[in-house]
C-alpha cells in the first residue's frame, strides 16, 4: 500500500502535465478547426482512426489491470498449472486485430482516393454540386517567398493567396532551390514542393476568412518568415480583387523573375502584386531549374544579418503594392 506521505507527493505531481499545455492557444490549433472540404475530410478519417484504436487500447488496458489484480498473490484467480489452450482467447487475440486491420485498411484506401492531391474524389463531387469552374493557381517557392500566379487571370501575388469560397482550387507547385512544404492547416494538408518538378494540390474553402499558410520544411535563413495569408472571399469580392490587382504598375517577365527569385528575407509580410505575368512562367521556372539555374545566397546575408534585414525593410518600403 502507498503511504500517506507518498500520496501527498504524488498529488503535487498531478498538475504538472497541465504545464505542458501552457503555451497552447485554442486559436492556433488549426488542425482541429478545419474549414475546408479536404481538411474536414482528413480530420474525419483521423477521428475514425483514433476512435478505432481506442476501442482496442482502452479494453486491453482495463483487462490487463484486471488480470494483474485478479491473479496477484492472494487474489481470487484460479490456479490451473495444466491449462494450455483456449479457443475463445485465440479468437479474441487473433480475430479482433484482423478485423481492426481490415477496417483501417478500408478507411485508409478510401481516404487516399478522397483526398488524393492529384485527383481528389470529393473535389469532383463538390465541383459538380457547386456548378462553378475551378480556380487554377501556379505556386513558385523561392528563398524565401511564395509567388502565386493566376494563369487564367494573368496576374500574380507575393505572399497573398486570395480564393473564392466554395470553389475548387487546383494548384501546380514547384520550387527554385530546395524542397519546401506547402500547407494551409485549416484548408489542406502538407505536400512537398521540389525544385525542377511539378506537384499538385487541391482545396475548397467552405467558409470566408483569413487562413494561415506557411512552409513546413526548414530551408535557410529566411525560413521563419515564409508565411502567407490565404483569404477566402465571395465570388463578387474575388472578381473585384482581380480587377484591383490588374491596376498594379508591376509586371512579371522571365527576366524580372530571375531577379525576383534571388534569396530575399521577407520582413513584415512583403506583399507584392503584378498586373501581368508573362505566359508560361511556371513551366519556364521548371525548365530553368532542370538546366541547373541557381540563385545563390548573397554573402552579405550570412555575414551581417541585421544590416541585411534593415536594407530589406528599406527596399520593401520603396516597392509599391496595392
Amino acid at each position: 500500500m502507498i503511504s500517506k506521505k507518498w500520496k501527498e507527493r504524488l498529488r503535487l505531481l498531478v498538475p504538472l502535465p497541465m504545464l505542458m499545455l501552457g503555451g497552447c492557444s485554442s486559436q492556433d490549433l488549426w488542425l482541429f478547426r478545419p474549414e475546408g472540404l479536404i481538411s474536414k475530410t482528413q480530420f474525419h478519417y483521423f477521428i475514425l482512426d483514433v476512435v478505432i484504436m481506442l476501442l482496442i487500447i482502452i479494453p486491453t488496458t482495463i483487462l490487463a489491470i484486471w488480470a494483474m489484480w485478479r491473479y496477484r498473490k492472494g487474489g481470487k484467480g484460479t490456479y490451473a498449472p495444466k491449462w494450455s489452450h483456449s479457443y475463445a482467447i485465440e479468437a479474441i487475440v487473433w480475430g479482433i486485430p484482423l478485423i481492426t486491420v481490415g477496417i483501417l485498411s478500408y478507411l485508409s484506401v478510401k481516404a487516399i482516393y478522397d483526398v488524393n492531391p492529384y485527383n481528389p474524389a470529393i473535389m469532383a463531387k463538390a465541383q459538380k454540386a457547386a456548378g462553378v469552374d475551378p480556380i487554377e493557381v501556379d505556386v513558385v517557392v523561392t528563398d524565401w517567398r511564395w509567388l502565386f500566379i493566376y494563369p487564367k487571370e494573368h496576374i500574380a501575388t507575393v505572399n497573398d493567396l486570395v480564393i473564392p469560397v466554395n470553389t475548387p482550387v487546383h494548384f501546380r507547385l514547384t520550387s527554385t532551390s530546395v524542397v519546401n512544404d506547402f500547407i494551409i492547416p485549416q484548408l489542406v494538408g502538407m505536400i512537398d514542393v521540389m525544385p525542377g518538378m511539378r506537384v499538385k494540390q487541391a482545396l475548397v474553402a467552405n467558409k470566408p476568412g483569413i487562413y494561415q499558410g506557411f512552409s513546413a520544411n526548414y530551408s535557410g535563413a529566411g525560413f521563419s518568415w515564409m508565411h502567407f495569408q490565404t483569404k477566402a472571399v465571395s465570388q463578387t469580392a474575388f472578381a473585384q480583387w482581380v480587377q484591383d490587382v490588374k491596376k498594379s504598375p508591376q509586371q512579371m517577365t522571365y527576366q524580372q523573375f530571375n531577379q525576383f527569385a534571388e534569396p530575399y528575407i521577407t520582413v513584415g509580410g512583403g506583399y507584392q502584386y503584378f498586373s501581368h505575368v508573362e505566359g508560361g512562367l511556371f513551366d519556364h521556372v521548371i525548365e530553368e531549374t532542370m538546366d541547373g539555374k541557381v540563385w545563390p545566397t548573397p554573402m552579405a546575408m550570412t555575414e551581417n544579418m541585421v544590416q541585411y534585414m534593415q536594407e530589406q525593410r528599406a527596399k520593401q518600403q520603396s516597392e509599391g503594392g496595392l
